[in-house]
């Protein structure tokens, strides 16, 4: 099962079909979905995802509506039902918009019904991405206000199939399934987004640590084959003592780092003094 199914599941099983109120406005989400559409007497949800559909059928039924049918058409089943009369939406051709509401409740509802009419969420082990596909940009923005007044911050994008609000940062998407109601989906959620990022910063350390190691091997063959041409020039042995010394460190320890170099002086120096040491020796090599 995908964990945007996983989501699906616990969210239609949430109890709270004794609220009405609740029950519509979350019907009312459905509704507002790219997966609805209208005819003059008609509404069509259309779903591939069983909970989403089993969820739908609980919802129409708690609001007595009983005329009703559901038919599975290859991998989709189809929800037919007539037209029904909500103060808080209004019929625009093949569309249904939703109508102001400022109660806090109502809206999570609202916004459960939305994603789980036309919403999904990506195996966050492989990337954070989470889209709701509303059927028009009036549903969208009204969507993107809420989540907004919860600091939940999603993104708009215009689609052949209507409007989709999108999140793709693990934080944001954490906190849209706690508004939502999915508690069980954030804890598994987090737990991966944890993993993942303690895999990317090991992972990160390591890319770094072998660049560096990189540049370091690349610097110590550079330096070493400058002091071969100085000897090759018959150069060398005019170098200061300073170099000199140096140079036959670098020849006797080539993976030595700079740091362990400068240690190995008569009188030690840091890091930064054989660098500039070795990088005198390389110009010198490279003056013919």
């Amino acid at each position: 099962m995908s964990f945007s199914s996983e989501v699906k599941e616990y969210l239609s099983k949430i109890n709270n079909l004794k609220n009405k109120e609740e029950v519509k406005y979350e019907l009312i989400g459905y509704l507002i979905s790219n997966n609805t559409t209208c005819t003059n007497s008609k509404i069509m949800y259309s779903t591939a995802n069983e909970y989403n559909i089993n969820r739908f059928n609980k919802l129409i039924s708690n609001l007595n509506v009983i005329d009703f049918k559901i038919e599975l058409k290859g991998q989709k089943y189809i929800v037919t039902l007539p037209k029904i009369s909500i103060e808080e939406i209004q019929y625009i051709g093949k569309d249904i918009q939703i109508i102001n509401v400022e109660d806090e409740n109502l809206n999570k509802a609202l916004i459960r019904g939305a994603f789980l009419g036309g919403g999904s969420i990506n195996n966050p082990e492989k990337k954070y991405h989470m889209e709701i596909i509303l059927s028009t940009y009036e549903n969208a923005r009204y969507i993107k206000n809420i989540l907004q007044k919860q600091e939940i911050e999603a993104k708009e994008l215009q689609r052949k199939n209507g409007f989709s609000l999108y999140i793709k940062e693990g934080e944001q998407i954490s906190k849209f399934l706690a508004y939502v109601g999915a508690n069980t989906a954030v804890l598994k959620f987090e737990e991966i987004r944890v993993l993942r990022d303690m895999k990317n910063n090991i992972n990160r350390k390591v890319n770094c640590e072998t660049a560096n190691i990189t540049k370091t091997v690349n610097a110590a063959v550079k330096q070493i084959e400058a002091i071969k041409l100085l000897k090759k020039q018959k150069k060398f042995e005019n170098l200061p003592s300073t170099l000199k010394e140096v140079a036959k460190l670098r020849l006797e320890n080539p993976d030595a780092t700079l740091a362990e170099l400068g240690q190995m002086l008569e009188k030690p120096i840091g890091k930064s003094g054989i660098n500039h040491r070795l990088n005198a020796i390389v110009e010198m090599a490279q003056n013919k």
